[in-house]
C-alpha cells in the first residue's frame, strides 16, 4: 500500500476571467482517480488548489503527510484543461518541484503533459500518464511498490530511460463506466464552491461526468485523455449519483460536463423516467450539437428532466465555414435547434470560433447576423485554437508564431496567420460582445415599456445598459474597420 497525496494544476485566480465569472467547479477527473486508487487500497488524500492563490500553498500538506507520491492529476472534463494555459503549467512544475523537494515521486495526468511530455520530464516529473488515467496509475503504483522493474509493461506511460524519452504502449480507453467508483467527494471541501456560488448567483451547481469521449471529427477539437471513442454510465447510474449529491450537498444545479451529453440512443428518454420516478427535481446545463437535438423528442425529455440550458457549437453563420472545420452541421440546424428550444422554455447559448482559416469578412458577418437573428441566451467567443493532434494543428504549425499557448482563457491571441491580425481578433470579440448586448438591452428595454410588470432584476439591468452598449458597439466597429485597412 502506498501513500499518495492527489493534486492538480488549474487555479481559479491564476485565470482573471474564470475568476471574474465565480463559477467554480471542482476538479471531477482527480476526484474519480482518487476513488478509483483508494478502492485498490492506497492511503489517499487530495489537495484541492482551485480556489487557493500559489502552489506553494501544498508546503504544509507535504510536511505534515509526507507522501511517497505525488499525483498531479488535471480534471479532463473541463474544457479549459485542453487549452494548456501557461498560467497553469507554470503552478504544474512547481507542484511537481515541490513533490520532488519532500522526497514524492511525480507522477502527471493532463492534456499539456500528453502534448509535451519532453518538458514535463525536464521539470520533476518521473511519470507522465498518457490518456485515459485511473487504471494505469494503479498499475503503475502497484508495480513501483512491489516490483519496480515491470513500469516498461504498462501501457499508457511516458518516463526518461537510459537518457531518452520511453513511451509504452496506448491505453484502451473504459467500456464500462458504471464499474468505477463514485468521486471522491468526501476529500475535498464543498462549501467554499457553495458560497462562491451562492453569493454571486443565488444558488449552488456541482459537476456531473455522464460520458467519456466524443465520436465527432470537427478538425480542431483535441482528445488527448478519452480518444475519438464515446462510453456512456447507465442512465440509472447517473440518476443514482445525482440523487446522492442532493441528499448530501442540497445543489440546486448540476452542469454535465460532458462534450457531448446524451448521445445514445433513447438514453436522455430513460433518464427523464427514472428521475420523474424518483421524484427528483433539479435544473442542468449540457454541452450538445444542434444536429442532436433535433432529433426524435429528444428536447422533451431534456426539458421534462430539468434541462435549464443548452450550450451548442454554432461556431460560425457560415457554411463554408462549417464545412472547412469538419463539423457536420449546417446553419438550418443551428436555427431548428434554437427554435424548438426555445418553444420548450429551454435557454439556448452558442460557442461562436472566429479566425479559422479562410474566414472572410463576409464570413465574420454571417456569424453577427446569425447571433442577432437568434438573440441566444448567452453566447461564449473564442478565436481558433490550435491544439497538438488535430487536423487544424497541422494544417496551420507551420504558420504559427512564437507564442504557442494562451498565458490565461481570456488571452484571446491568434497563434497562426489568418485573414486579419491578432489585435483585430481581439478587438472583433469585444464588438460581438456588444453589439449583442446592445441588441438584448434593447429587447429588454421594450419589454419594460410596454410590459413593465413581466421584467426582472436582470432584464431590467440589461435595458439600461443599452445606453452603453450603443456608443461602444459604434467605436468598436469603427477601429474594425481601421484594422481592416491597415491589415
Amino acid at each position: 500500500m502506498a501513500k499518495v497525496l492527489f493534486t492538480h494544476s488549474y487555479f481559479y485566480k491564476f485565470d482573471p476571467k474564470q475568476w471574474r465569472m465565480q463559477q467554480p467547479y471542482a476538479p471531477l477527473a482527480t476526484l474519480y482517480a482518487a476513488a478509483f486508487i483508494r478502492k485498490n487500497g492506497h492511503e489517499v488524500s487530495l489537495f484541492d488548489t482551485n480556489l487557493l492563490d500559489t502552489p506553494d500553498d501544498i508546503i504544509p500538506v507535504l510536511k505534515t503527510q509526507k507522501p511517497d507520491f505525488l499525483i498531479i492529476y488535471d480534471d479532463s472534463f473541463n474544457y479549459l484543461t485542453k487549452m494548456c494555459l501557461t498560467n497553469m503549467r507554470k503552478a504544474a512544475f512547481r507542484l511537481a518541484e515541490l513533490g520532488k523537494d519532500y522526497g514524492c515521486t511525480v507522477i502527471v495526468n493532463s492534456s499539456d503533459s500528453a502534448d509535451h511530455h519532453k518538458m514535463y520530464l525536464e521539470n520533476n516529473t518521473d511519470f507522465i500518464i498518457a490518456g485515459e488515467g485511473e487504471v494505469t496509475l494503479n498499475e503503475l503504483l502497484k508495480a513501483l511498490v512491489e516490483n519496480a522493474d515491470t513500469v516498461e509493461t504498462i501501457s499508457g506511460l511516458v518516463f526518461n530511460k537510459n537518457g531518452g524519452v520511453h513511451i509504452t504502449g496506448k491505453r484502451p480507453v473504459m467500456k464500462d463506466l458504471d464499474t468505477l467508483p463514485q468521486p471522491a467527494w468526501d476529500l475535498i471541501d464543498v462549501e467554499p464552491y457553495r458560497k462562491i456560488w451562492v453569493q454571486a448567483h443565488g444558488y449552488f451547481s456541482m459537476n456531473i461526468a455522464t460520458t467519456r469521449g466524443c465520436p465527432f471529427k470537427c478538425n480542431w477539437c483535441a482528445k488527448p485523455i478519452y480518444g475519438n471513442r464515446y462510453n456512456s454510465r447507465s442512465a440509472q447510474n447517473v440518476v443514482d449519483e445525482i440523487e446522492f449529491l442532493l441528499n448530501a450537498y442540497n445543489p440546486n444545479h448540476f452542469w454535465m460536463c460532458d462534450d457531448i451529453f446524451g448521445l445514445k440512443p433513447k438514453w436522455v428518454q430513460e433518464f427523464r423516467d427514472i428521475v420523474q420516478a424518483k421524484g427528483l427535481s433539479f435544473k442542468y446545463k449540457i454541452q450538445s450539437r444542434v444536429d442532436l437535438i433535433v432529433k426524435n423528442d429528444t428536447i422533451d425529455a431534456l426539458a421534462e428532466s430539468g434541462l435549464d440550458i443548452a450550450w451548442v457549437g454554432a461556431e460560425s453563420g457560415s457554411q463554408k465555414i462549417l464545412d472547412a472545420m469538419d463539423k457536420g452541421t449546417t446553419i438550418e440546424q443551428i436555427y431548428e435547434a434554437t427554435k424548438l428550444l426555445k418553444e420548450k422554455g429551454i435557454k439556448v447559448a452558442f460557442f461562436l470560433q472566429f479566425g479559422y482559416l479562410g474566414e472572410t469578412k463576409e464570413d465574420i458577418q454571417k456569424t453577427i447576423d446569425l447571433v442577432l437573428d437568434l438573440m441566444p441566451d448567452e453566447i461564449g467567443i473564442s478565436v481558433s485554437y490550435p491544439l497538438p493532434g488535430t487536423k487544424f494543428y497541422e494544417n496551420v504549425k507551420h504558420g504559427m508564431k512564437e507564442k504557442q499557448n494562451w498565458t490565461d482563457s481570456n488571452d484571446l491571441t491568434l497563434m497562426f496567420r489568418s485573414t486579419f491580425s491578432s489585435d483585430y481578433y481581439k478587438k472583433l470579440h469585444r464588438y460581438v460582445h456588444a453589439v449583442y448586448r446592445k441588441e438584448k438591452g434593447y429587447k429588454n428595454l421594450q419589454t419594460m415599456i410596454t410590459n413593465p410588470l413581466k421584467i426582472n432584476k436582470q432584464q431590467m439591468k440589461s435595458a439600461l445598459s443599452t445606453g452603453y452598449y450603443l456608443p461602444v458597439s459604434y467605436f468598436l466597429n469603427r477601429y474594425l474597420k481601421k484594422l481592416e485597412f491597415e491589415n
